[in-house]
């Protein structure tokens, strides 16, 4: 088995360099991909936790290399970093009544970004229902990455889990929707909210980089990854800190590494959007506030890359696409790398809802073909958020054989000779 694997990575290399000396491909050199993976997650930049110095470290250190690289910088801005305030509240008083019941404090609670709220059944909120049996803490996400103002029926039977939701409060976005969560086995059909708080106000950026399209400057495709992580906690074996090396500076590296080949190849019809998103282990707030930038229909394709540093389940030379089914992107990337040996498989883990979990999800939910491409085994990644995913846990090689890939699948979509299907919101849980 082993013997094989060997002999399709040689395979692939081979094949690739052959593409690249035939066409003039620029090449993406596992030295510069190792320097950057290495340099994200070094110790010195404590783990990437928002609201540290070492996230501002990370993000400074990005939009160096955007720099370096020649990248344009977002429009009416001086600066790569694209930045938003985040609210820290603290309740000062809630009340609410369902159904003419009055409710008692752990059986609701409020997202709002509004010092002053007063809510009911006439105030225009959509409604959303979480039954028995669902996944209540990625059905909840879906809800706030939807930005929309809602009232949320969680059935009872997720009572000794309810308080674990607030989580979700401990930071939110300027901006986001109002969102009312409550424990009820009927139906709401009145009700009556009134909550009061005040908000400590903190900033967060996004990493943003332009490549400006030459014929299709209106259409853009967008190449993104997270380059947060968790911080320092608690030390196992006199180790405290999350490097995060595979979560994700692999996903932060590949943009980065794409961005210069992209560069270099200087044939992108549309305009692409580098992009490397805070926030994404706390909410997904980054990816959220980015995605507001756009009109959806001008985004013809997201390219979200996510724990890519460990082989897949079904080996090397092979990644998995989440939401395979739900657009053609998919099937146009496989076209693009026939006789490369290498594979993009549809997602292996379709109970983790991996297609949500992740910073596509915000613009999926907009009909854009936004997937995230990644090779984590969710059901045995020895690392994943823990002290060890350091970067001598990468296979270095493998990885810049997916960034390859992934520069290779995706450059008729770049070139705008390809578009992929659009996400049929109406199908979408």
């Amino acid at each position: 088995m082993r013997y094989t694997f060997i002999l399709a990575a040689a395979l692939f290399t081979l094949q690739t360099n052959a593409q690249k000396k035939k066409k003039g491909l620029p090449e993406i050199d596992v030295r510069e991909v190792s320097r950057i993976e290495k340099t994200l997650s070094a110790d010195d930049m404590e783990g990437r936790k928002t609201f540290t110095p070492g996230i501002e470290k990370a993000a400074n250190f990005i939009a160096d290399e955007f720099a370096k690289i020649g990248l344009e910088k977002p429009a009416n801005s001086t600066s790569y970093l694209q930045t938003f305030r985040m609210l820290k509240p603290t309740q000062r008083s809630a009340e609410a009544s369902v159904n003419g019941k009055q409710l008692q404090a752990a059986e609701f609670f409020v997202i709002t970004a509004k010092e002053n709220l007063v809510v009911t059944e006439n105030s225009g909120f959509e409604q959303a229902v979480i039954k028995p049996g669902e996944m209540l803490v990625p059905e909840v996400y879906k809800i706030i990455m939807s930005g929309k103002n809602t009232v949320v029926q969680i059935d009872p039977s997720f009572a000794p889990m309810f308080p674990r939701l607030s989580y979700f409060k401990r930071q939110i976005m300027e901006g986001g929707g109002t969102l009312l969560f409550i424990l009820s086995a009927d139906p709401i059909t009145k009700f009556s909210i009134n909550a009061s708080h005040q908000f400590e106000v903190s900033a967060l950026s996004n990493v943003v980089g332009i490549l400006p399209g030459k014929s299709k400057k209106d259409e853009y495709v967008i190449f993104s990854g997270h380059y947060d992580h968790l911080g320092i906690g608690k030390p196992v074996n006199g180790d405290s800190i999350y490097n995060g090396a595979n979560d994700d500076a692999a996903g932060t590296t590949a943009v980065i590494m794409l961005a210069k080949y992209f560069k270099q190849l200087k044939s992108n019809e549309r305009t692409i959007i580098f992009a490397a998103f805070t926030a994404e282990e706390s909410g997904g707030y980054g990816a959220n506030y980015f995605s507001r930038q756009f009109a959806p229909a001008s985004v013809m394709a997201m390219f979200n890359i996510e724990m890519i540093g460990t082989e897949s389940k079904w080996g090397k030379n092979s990644a998995y696409i989440t939401g395979y089914e739900k657009s053609s992107m998919g099937a146009i990337m496989a076209k693009n790398l026939e006789g490369t040996g290498f594979t993009f498989h549809p997602d292996p883990y379709p109970d983790q809802q991996l297609f949500y979990r992740s910073d596509n999800a915000t613009l999926a939910r907009l009909g854009v073909p936004a997937h995230t491409i990644s090779t984590s085994k969710m059901d045995s990644e020895k690392y994943y958020h823990t002290v060890d995913d350091e970067f001598e846990t990468l296979d270095m090689q493998n990885m810049t054989r997916i960034i390859q890939a992934i520069a290779l699948s995706s450059r008729s979509i770049v070139a705008g000779t390809d578009t992929p299907s659009r996400v049929d919101t109406s199908s979408l849980d």
